[in-house]
């Protein structure tokens, strides 16, 4: 009971210098917290915003050289497989099937040669997939390259004769999309529309996968697939892969980085107010050594005063950190960050251990000579 009842009168003795000390710690905590929060919501906001960049994963079969085209193609089972699977995995994927075929408007003679992609799955290459799926009354759907549509004159909605060798089909164009690569010269169709125009029922050219996670994560995930699907080859799209991994870790650093900073600097503000607190209080040390009380325990007053603020300000400060990382996640990302339960005593522990660490100037007080202080000689 003394031993609080001293640590109490012992807070209020210097209010206006342990005020200083719990304020700094308390923003020290704020800014620790929020960029703690950060850095752990940054992998779930890092792979959300990865998705409006599609595929992150392709799967090819492995005999590409083989004179017939079947064998240059994959069975439509193993897309089936991952399709069911890609709920409990956190993916997406689609399938596509390529046709070198020939097109033309209803209202122009000539037959233009071009690479007709049959489509199955999630919208994976732009979001106009979305309306291939035919509508009551307008028959087949496909979508249109920009330079395509432009070479044969049509736009949305137009009527477009499709053909490959004997095999006809008419479909209506739904959207033309601009993707500024190999997609602008392509018609894309239904997949089984693609397959009945090649000839090839239940066959695919390749399949595309978008898997959210990690850069880890994703890396075991591909070889996961690699090892179920031993026909083909799996394998990450470099410039995806490669980019998510980098910034990622380039944003994990500099957010530690800034984190270490901060306590340093939270150190040195509490180091030197700690250091005023010292030499206001070596009255009260050399009073309490002459009334026989040992340097070891007036130390561990002295501790327990300085991590009781740093709990405190951990506290306060930490609660104020996490609603700014929200405020920031949404400022940065677009999206306010998730709290994460873990932040918050791992921000007032840093603190506590900041607030000790701080305390150090107190050990000067070990030489304190209780008949220098109580004659008055100090």
């Amino acid at each position: 009971m003394m031993f609080w009842r001293i640590l109490r009168r012992l807070l209020f003795a210097h209010r206006a210098r342990l005020t200083l000390v719990l304020l700094a710690l308390g923003a020290g905590a704020a800014v620790t917290a929020a960029l703690l929060n950060l850095e752990t919501d940054a992998e779930h906001r890092l792979t959300t915003e990865f998705r409006s960049f599609g595929a992150n994963i392709i799967i090819t079969p492995r005999n590409t050289t083989a004179p017939a085209l079947s064998a240059a193609t994959l069975d439509e089972s193993v897309y089936e497989r991952l399709a069911a699977q890609q709920e409990a995995e956190r993916s997406r994927s689609s399938a596509l099937l390529y046709v070198i075929a020939e097109a033309r408007a209803p209202a122009s003679p000539e037959w233009v040669p071009l690479v007709i992609a049959g489509h199955k799955g999630d919208p994976l290459i732009a979001a106009e997939f979305a309306t291939l799926e035919s509508s009551p009354g307008h028959g087949t759907n496909c979508i249109s390259g920009t330079k395509v549509a432009a070479q044969l004159g049509v736009r949305a909605g137009d009527p477009l004769l499709l053909r490959n060798r004997a095999v006809e089909q008419t479909c209506r164009i739904s959207s033309v999309i601009r993707s500024g690569g190999q997609e602008d010269n392509q018609i894309f169709v239904l997949l089984d529309t693609a397959q009945r125009l090649a000839s090839l029922p239940q066959r695919v050219s390749l399949i595309l996968a978008g898997y959210y996670g990690a850069p880890e994560a994703l890396q075991k995930h591909i070889a996961d697939l690699a090892q179920r699907i031993p026909e083909a080859d799996v394998r990450g799209i470099r410039q995806f892969t490669e980019a998510e991994a980098k910034l990622y870790t380039k944003i994990r650093s500099l957010l530690l980085a800034t984190v270490a900073l901060i306590l340093i600097l939270t150190g040195l503000c509490v180091l030197a107010a700690m250091a005023g607190v010292a030499m206001e209080r070596e009255r009260d040390v050399g009073t309490m050594k002459a009334l026989g009380g040992p340097f070891s325990r007036v130390l561990r007053l002295f501790l327990a005063e300085a991590a009781l603020l740093g709990l405190l300000g951990g506290a306060i400060g930490g609660a104020a950190g996490i609603a700014l990382s929200i405020w920031l996640g949404k400022t940065v990302f677009g999206v306010a960050a998730q709290p994460r339960l873990i932040v918050y005593p791992v921000a007032i522990g840093l603190t506590v251990l900041v607030a000790i660490a701080g305390a150090f100037p107190l050990r000067r007080l070990a030489g304190v000579r209780p008949g220098e202080i109580l004659r008055g000689v100090s």
